[in-house]
């Protein structure tokens, strides 16, 4: 059994990994010769951090994309995952490569922008989590000085806090993590980057062109001024001695490496930009008649992002400020006071929302007059919309609920079918506060928010004719379009690259505090009912979303009336699913066979090619026109006895067996051959059209195989009969087939019942 002393233990491993001891100079620059990437400047740093996690292949807006796995999170297990938007950060990455590259973008100050609740803020987070994870790999270390200038010193210590007296051992380090290289005068280092760019290994080389940060320098003049007195030959030697100076590694993180302006921090635009004076400590230090850079608190947004990245969050709450980083990407400098600078290396990012891009263009009339022109011509825009993806808002949301973090990956979409469709079980205090129930969001429940948000967030100017907006989600999330035997592309159609889909819509915060109030009995705000059995149906959950957008200040009137429209085509399409649901369980113990449905096909294409195939005794022989009648008309009713003639087929069994199986099979060992590709090497599995031809079932085959099945006796069907057995039976398929509880299967089969009872007239 563990105890505290294992877990004490491990801290203590975890931590011994992140850190080395301090080295020389000397020692840094041997160990940056032997691995050039330890000495990254900021943009480059940040942008091997981001390609060291890999990639993985995603499908957005029906599209296959790689995605840099950086911004699943997965140092946090994906607490602060960005789902989707993808297309954003890839363009994210490549300016980050630019920049990096110096190719023509290093003004650029990138702009994250987007409405509320889009994953930006998650995005910032995850720089934050997934910076700090690379730092504390020994491929991904950063460095910086510390100085201890105390056996040097006669007057009073070198300090950016309130002590002054310093002992022996007392190191202080740079406070804006200056890059060790910035000590050497810039001759030696332009040879020594030389030097190390010709390492082989990386297209991008390492550039350092600023110098030693205010604080440091402050030091370096006290020491060069002191051993050029006692007149040392080797005076940059006794500057940087190790018992002056060293080289540290430290882990990114905020205020280190990392600096995020809040919109609710305040100050003068210097206070928040760099730092600011400490009155008492410049009467303390010895200034000779200046102001002493020790006296500066270095606790601004681009001191804390030195060396790595600068964030400004809600950026248009700090408007006033942009103007005035204009200089920051332009020259990397900013300065402490008039004779004061410093010269900066970080990232900057701006995240905003709409309201931001309102102001830029206030003047935007003047044209050449506009006085934030030049702020707009450097700010690199990046759009950031809300998910156009059922299966990524069904995580989105399904997070949002659970607080499961963990980020759905799968190969093939079938993996994540079952992902959107799965209930959601939850242990909810009752009313009374010593009572917890168990409330459960049945199957399908949480595919029905996401897909009715991702359907008001789609734009129907470019809807294609005979398409609904379910459809257009659909096929951006699966690629396809399913109708019975028949399979539509997303290449078979057109839809306008310049729409406005994701940028307006339900935002996932809604639908989370939609669930919340169904979980906590406050169904009567939306006249939704819960079932005694504590479940909330899909249908529940859509009628409260629809009704509760009435009371949402987010949505303008002509929003609220258009997307309580939009809801019905997603109670069509969920009720299609919990149907087939039902039909598949009722009709589970009937399936036809792997082997027999493979036997079928083999039959069938020799058929069709006039072969023959080898039998179980390794003979040659003829198709058997008897079993592709007998699997036709038992297996999948598409025929009866009148449609062949002595076992053979008419003109409707061939074109069926041609152009629904022939084909299929035929166009997927097209789209899947190779050198020694054959078609009876092809899992029949696989093949969509085939899969459905085959394995689903309609309410014909329900009353062929059980005549005395009565639908309007399903609520309470009579002891002994067809129908209480087959009742019996769907619940415990429903159950064990799709984890629906029995509450959610009694209620989710008498709503189907219900509605297909017509088909029996």
């Amino acid at each position: 059994m563990s105890n505290g002393t294992e877990y004490i233990a491990a801290a203590n491993e975890a931590l011994r990994e992140a850190y080395e001891q301090p080295m020389s100079l000397a020692e840094y620059v041997d160990v940056i010769l032997e691995n050039p990437r330890l000495a990254s400047h900021a943009t480059k740093y940040l942008l091997e951090a981001i390609e060291s996690a890999g990639t993985r292949t995603v499908v957005e807006n029906g599209e296959e994309k790689q995605r840099y796995c950086f911004f699943d999170d997965p140092s946090h297990d994906g607490e602060h995952a960005i789902l989707g938007n993808t297309e954003s950060l890839n363009a994210f990455v490549d300016d980050l490569r630019s920049i990096a590259a110096r190719r023509g973008k290093d003004e650029k100050i990138i702009w994250l922008h987007g409405p509320t609740a889009t994953g930006k803020s998650e995005l910032k987070r995850c720089l934050i989590n997934g910076l700090q994870a690379y730092s504390m790999t020994e491929e991904g270390r950063r460095y910086t000085v510390e100085w201890n200038i105390s056996s040097a010193n006669t007057s009073g210590g070198l300090t950016y806090g309130d002590e002054i007296e310093l002992a022996e051992d007392d190191w202080y380090e740079s406070p804006v993590q200056v890059h060790p290289l910035t000590v050497f005068p810039r001759e030696v280092r332009a040879e020594l980057l030389k030097e190390l760019n010709a390492r082989p290994g990386d297209h991008i080389d390492v550039v350092v062109e600023g110098r030693l940060d205010p604080f440091c320098r402050e030091a370096y003049n006290f020491l060069e001024e002191k051993y050029r007195r006692e007149g040392k030959h080797d005076l940059f030697s006794a500057i940087t001695d190790p018992k002056h100076l060293r080289v540290k590694n430290y882990v990114v993180d905020i205020g280190h490496g990392v600096g995020v302006l809040h919109s609710e921090d305040d100050g003068t635009p210097k206070e928040r930009l760099v730092g600011s004076w400490m009155a008492g400590m410049l009467r303390e230090l010895d200034s000779r008649g200046r102001k002493n850079p020790q006296a500066f608190s270095y606790d601004g947004v681009l001191s804390q992002g030195n060396s790595v990245i600068t964030v400004v969050e809600d950026a248009a709450q700090h408007a006033d400020l942009l103007q005035r980083l204009l200089n920051v990407p332009d020259e990397s400098q900013v300065k402490l006071d008039k004779g004061i600078g410093m010269d900066i290396d970080t990232q900057l990012v701006i995240i905003s929302n709409p309201d931001l891009e309102a102001r830029l263009n206030q003047h935007a009339e003047r044209n050449d007059q506009d006085p934030l022109k030049a702020l707009k011509r450097r700010l690199d825009k990046h759009e950031f919309g809300y998910l156009t993806n059922l299966s990524l808002e069904a995580e989105l949301v399904h997070r949002e609920v659970t607080n499961e973090r963990q980020v759905w990956t799968f190969k093939e979409y079938d993996e994540v079918g079952a992902l959107i469709r799965q209930p959601v079980r939850l242990q909810v205090r009752g009313g009374d506060r010593d009572t917890v129930v168990e409330k459960e969001l049945a199957p399908h429940a949480i595919e029905a928010a996401a897909l009715y948000s991702v359907v008001t967030r789609l734009d129907n100017e470019d809807l294609p004719a005979g398409l609904t907006l379910v459809d257009k989600a659909l096929l951006f999330d699966q690629g396809y379009l399913q109708e019975g035997d028949e399979r539509r592309d997303i290449d078979d159609f057109e839809f306008d690259p310049d729409s406005h889909d994701g940028e307006r819509g339900i935002p996932v915060t809604f639908t989370r505090d939609i669930i919340a109030d169904l979980l906590n009995h406050e169904q009567d705000r939306y006249h939704a009912t819960l079932p005694v059995e504590h479940v909330i149906m899909p249908r529940d959950l859509l009628n409260a979303m629809a009704k509760g957008l009435a009371e949402a200040p987010v949505f303008s009137a002509g929003e609220r009336a258009e997307f309580e429209n939009r809801v019905v085509t997603v109670k069509k399409h969920i009720f299609d699913q919990q149907e087939q649901d039902v039909l598949q369980a009722i009709m589970r113990e009937k399936r036809v066979d792997e082997a027999t449905v493979e036997e079928y096909i083999e039959h069938v294409y020799a058929w069709a090619n006039d072969e023959q195939i080898v039998n179980a005794r390794g003979e040659s022989v003829d198709p058997d026109p008897l079993k592709m009648k007998i699997f036709e008309t038992e297996h999948l009713g598409r025929f009866d006895g009148e449609d062949y003639r002595s076992n053979n087929p008419t003109a409707p069994v061939e074109d069926f067996r041609r152009e629904k199986i022939i084909t299929a099979l035929n166009r997927h060992a097209w789209q899947n051959r190779d050198e020694d590709f054959h078609v009876r090497d092809v899992n029949l599995k696989e093949i969509p059209i085939i899969k459905t031809v085959l394995e689903m079932h309609d309410w014909d085959d329900v009353k062929r195989i059980y005549p005395d099945f009565n639908p309007r006796q399903w609520d309470d069907p009579a002891t002994g009969t067809e129908t209480t057995a087959v009742k019996a039976r769907t619940i415990a398929n429903m159950v064990e087939l799709f984890d629906y509880s029995e509450a959610s299967a009694e209620l989710t089969s008498r709503h189907v019942m219900k509605e297909v009872v017509h088909k029996w007239d």
